[in-house]
């Protein structure tokens, strides 16, 4: 759910991208995955805080496109809709693109992020499940089930949530913080 500005592609990331041009046996989906693969590998060693999210922006890049003309412009559309608070426009939008293409987990992922802007947390978790079975390392699916479950007082499990989150991208700052507050909170109350 977390959504991050697009950042030009980095110098010295240009290097595995190229070493897929030069496998032209593999499909598109297996040169996809094996980009997200680096990328998150890149993402999990950095240290940086500025590449990191220059990486996870990158990752964000891979995960928005879905291979289909039309679901591409759906999902535009439903953005736009968003960003003006049209909500029930953007949700048909978005009902469309999930059941076109189950299988697009960054469908499902936004379709979560408009639930929650709702308010309603039952159907944004239950589309954040589905993201998080279609793309496990999903750091924005995560983080948006961190935040309904601190919202909805379940501490504990935002607390694991959130370490999630941190297995997958160590320098996201702001789950950093969330984490850390909740396990203050969590050991001040068991004290």
């Amino acid at each position: 759910m977390v959504l991050a500005p697009m950042l030009a592609h980095a110098e010295d990331e240009a290097p595995a991208g190229q070493q897929h041009a030069a496998l032209p046996d593999m499909t598109q989906a297996e040169k996809r995955a094996a980009r997200l693969d680096e990328l998150f590998a890149s993402l999990k060693r950095e240290s940086n805080d500025v590449k990191a999210a220059r990486i996870a922006s990158l990752i964000q890049i891979q995960w928005q496109n879905s291979g289909s003309p039309t679901i591409d412009l759906m999902m535009g559309w439903a953005a736009k809709a968003m960003e003006e608070k049209k909500y029930p426009i953007a949700l048909d939008f978005l009902d469309q693109v999930v059941t076109m293409k189950p299988d697009y987990a960054e469908g499902w992922n936004r379709r979560a992020t408009l639930h929650f802007l709702m308010n309603d947390y039952g159907r944004s978790m239950a589309d954040i499940q589905k993201t998080l079975a279609l793309e496990p390392r999903h750091f924005g699916a995560m983080a948006g089930m961190a935040a309904i479950l601190k919202d909805t007082g379940r501490k504990e499990a935002a607390l694991q949530a959130f370490e999630r989150v941190l297995a997958v991208y160590p320098m996201m700052r702001e789950a950093q913080k969330q984490a850390g507050e909740l396990a203050d909170e969590l050991a001040g109350q068991r004290t």
